[in-house]
């Protein structure tokens, strides 16, 4: 009896390796892939909330100084203050798209790449400075990794171009136990939250409009069936065990 339950113990093993290879494995049909894709998915436009670094400079440094808020200190203990390093504000994208700028007043950037928006900014200050430089970046971009990855958590981004697959490197890859053919992403454009399933193991992820984040976008790995049920029979491991003890004890006196 024992030579039979090890010979299927063996069986089972075998077929289940089989079977969660096509699992686990990313991009099996990668060499049908066509190249030639459009990336225009992948440029982040500003939005609401978003805090935006903006430095205007010029040869001519009295007059932009006019145009960038103070910097403040880090502290406000003024015990402190002496010795702690100084931050730039940043402007925050209110609920109408805009920023309250230095002289200029408001500013509508909401939708604006942020070439767009320094662009836009700099005709603005065209009638103040002579050849004004702008420097305008989003501060906030961050994206939220959830589920089974190595380490979930909030990821800040320094760069304005980020995939998926770039983001779950960040968070120590997926786990052996996440569902490579399940990956949600969470999206809120205007307003509304939208989502999509990105399937890793499909080359259709290298084209989906999803396959490149945009700030605050939410990437949930949801846990495989055998991580599931590994987690629900660890709940009922007394249980099982109680109930394997009786069935041996009866076995064990069947067969005497």
């Amino acid at each position: 009896m024992s030579k039979v339950l090890l010979i299927l113990t063996v069986c089972s093993v075998i077929l289940t390796s089989c079977a969660s290879k096509k699992n686990i494995i990313l991009f099996q049909d990668i060499e049908t892939y066509d190249s030639k894709q459009d990336t225009t998915s992948s440029i982040v436009k500003i939005k609401n909330n978003d805090l935006l670094s903006i430095i205007v400079s010029s040869a001519d440094r009295k007059s932009a100084a006019p145009f960038n808020l103070p910097a403040i200190s880090r502290s406000n203990s003024d015990i402190t203050r002496i010795n702690s390093p100084e931050r730039l504000q940043t402007y925050l994208v209110d609920s109408n798209g805009e920023i309250e700028f230095p002289i200029l007043g408001a500013l509508n950037l909401k939708g604006k790449t942020t070439i767009e928006a320094r662009e836009f900014i700099k005709s603005k200050l065209l009638k103040y400075i002579k050849d004004p430089i702008v420097n305008l970046r989003i501060t906030n971009f961050k994206v939220s990794i959830m589920g089974e990855v190595r380490s979930p958590g909030v990821y800040t981004i320094t760069d304005e171009r980020i995939t998926v697959l770039e983001a779950l490197s960040m968070a120590g890859d997926m786990t052996i136990f996440g569902k490579r053919k399940d990956v949600l992403v969470i999206r809120e454009e205007n307003g509304v939250k939208t989502y999509n399933k990105l399937d890793f193991t499909n080359k259709n992820i290298l084209s989906s409009p999803y396959y490149y984040l945009q700030q605050n976008d939410v990437i949930v790995v949801s846990p495989n069936g055998a991580q599931v049920q590994s987690s629900a029979s660890n709940r009922n491991a007394g249980l099982y065990v109680s109930i394997a003890g009786v069935i041996i004890t009866v076995i064990s006196i069947l067969t005497r």
